[in-house]
């Protein structure tokens, strides 16, 4: 298709993803945020020809939200198929952005989905469902956020094929950048560069660092005209903290390389 996300494979994460999806196993994708694995899924989704529906978690997502539930509709009462049901029975991927972020139980109704039985049990209808052939379940975890406050339980990681995110090599995110925002060689290795450095920066104890997600947002306001040092600034300086002497020390090291 002419409008497919544009995605630059790094390993054989395409090809692993094809072998999970025919083998019917459910796959989780690691790594930080803003490597790419949104885009990722939204790509082998577009490739393979199926419907995505994307639940982005939090702490207050439980398996109701997914599941289903009761509504009012006039003067009856109505049964409304949540996300994971809907895909479920339609046969679509569904992707679970940040699962360890959900309540407990989200991940007790996806348990029968990720073994042998693809199967989910909606409790208030008293059924169980089996799921649809081309049925697959996907799920991203950042396992370094916050060490360890929201881990997945080893019982859980091993239901899942598993695939490692990271961020690429400068020359690899300087083609993204360049793809992704139309910006000039020579910004975008800068932009890449200022990256680098932040992220080898540990003694600062920054609990995210700079993403490529962040780098297309500073190409992008550099692109329509906002001066460079100002776009550093804001796209991907203030967002990593909000600490004035940290901002002060990433602001005079991003100056110096654009």
């Amino acid at each position: 298709m002419s409008n497919a996300p544009y995605y630059h494979q790094i390993g054989k994460e395409v090809d692993v993803f094809e072998h999970t999806y025919k083998n019917k196993l459910p796959i989780l994708l690691k790594g930080p945020t803003g490597t790419g694995k949104t885009r990722f899924i939204e790509y082998m989704a577009d490739k393979l020809d199926k419907e995505l529906i994307t639940i982005a978690c939090h702490e207050e997502t439980s398996s109701t939200d997914l599941i289903g539930r009761y509504i009012i509709k006039g003067t009856e009462t109505v049964w409304l198929d949540g996300p994971l049901t809907k895909a479920v029975k339609e046969g679509a991927i569904i992707y679970l952005d940040e699962v360890a972020e959900a309540r407990p139980d989200v991940i007790v109704a996806i348990h029968p989905l990720t073994d042998h039985r693809r199967e989910m049990y909606i409790d208030k209808l008293g059924q169980t469902i089996k799921a649809h052939e081309d049925f697959m379940l996907v799920a991203s975890f950042n396992p370094g956020y916050q060490r360890g406050f929201k881990e997945l339980k080893p019982s859980t990681k091993q239901r899942f094929v598993a695939l490692s995110f990271d961020y690429p090599d400068e020359k690899i995110e300087q083609e993204i950048l360049e793809n992704e925002t139309g910006i000039g060689s020579d910004i975008a290795k800068k932009l890449v560069r200022i990256a680098n450095k932040i992220r080898n920066l540990t003694e600062l104890g920054l609990t995210e660092t700079v993403s490529t997600r962040l780098l297309v947002d500073a190409a992008k306001l550099i692109n329509t005209g906002l001066p460079k040092r100002l776009a550093v600034k804001v796209a991907v300086v203030e967002p990593l903290s909000d600490e004035p002497e940290i901002i002060e020390a990433l602001e005079d090291l991003a100056n110096l390389l654009i």
